[in-house]
């Protein structure tokens, strides 16, 4: 049996996405037997972050300052604006290191069912940045659900009076994808977009 500190901190890590109660409880027994190279650094990094957490005043993404490291890095080109749904995407897209852009996080996207409308969303201030100037396109991120292609379309629709080229990732077939795996929107997408082969 274990103290009520324990079992409260198991109780908190098992609300964590994907831990449930048994995966938090090996995490709590894995950080007390590892107190020194496990629990005191996440303790630390755990409070540097509550301290420092912050979102960018810019484009949304979460950070330890603002604005926040992609938004102030030089290097990136300021005519390219990834709009995204939620920070993760941001994060997951930044990862691959294949856009030299900026983002923008929507916080969201638009959902009758769930009543999340335009002006729950940062769609605003992203019109503000592009009136700004200085964007020369606009790539839709959205995720490929009902919602992300509402909100995709919506987004293209608020945009066409921009001098902005408006892109949107591409679908269809994953790299390594059986088609008898593949659902049909999946295949749908994959044959409207099709190409020349080269």
């Amino acid at each position: 049996m274990a103290s009520q500190e324990i079992d409260a901190l198991t109780q908190a890590l098992a609300r964590l996405p994907g831990l449930g109660p048994r995966s938090a409880r090996r995490v709590v027994l894995h950080l007390i037997k590892k107190r020194d190279t496990s629990l005191e650094p996440l303790l630390t990094a755990l409070a540097e972050v509550g301290e420092k957490l912050t979102e960018c005043s810019n484009c949304g993404n979460v950070d330890t300052k603002d604005p926040c490291t992609v938004c102030s890095d030089p290097r990136r080109d300021e005519s390219m604006l990834c709009v995204v749904e939620e920070v993760a995407d941001l994060w997951a897209l930044d990862k691959s290191r294949l856009f030299p852009g900026r983002y923008h996080v929507l916080g969201g996207r638009l959902s009758a069912l769930d009543g999340v409308r335009p002006e729950d969303l940062s769609i605003d201030r992203l019109l503000e940045r592009i009136e700004k100037g200085g964007v020369d396109e606009v790539v839709l991120a959205m995720n490929a659900t009902l919602e992300g292609q509402t909100t995709a379309h919506y987004l293209a629709e608020r945009l066409e009076g921009f001098p902005v080229r408006i892109t949107q990732l591409a679908t269809g077939l994953p790299v390594g994808g059986e088609l008898d795996y593949l659902d049909e929107g999946t295949l749908a997408q994959a044959l409207r977009l099709r190409r020349p082969v080269a």
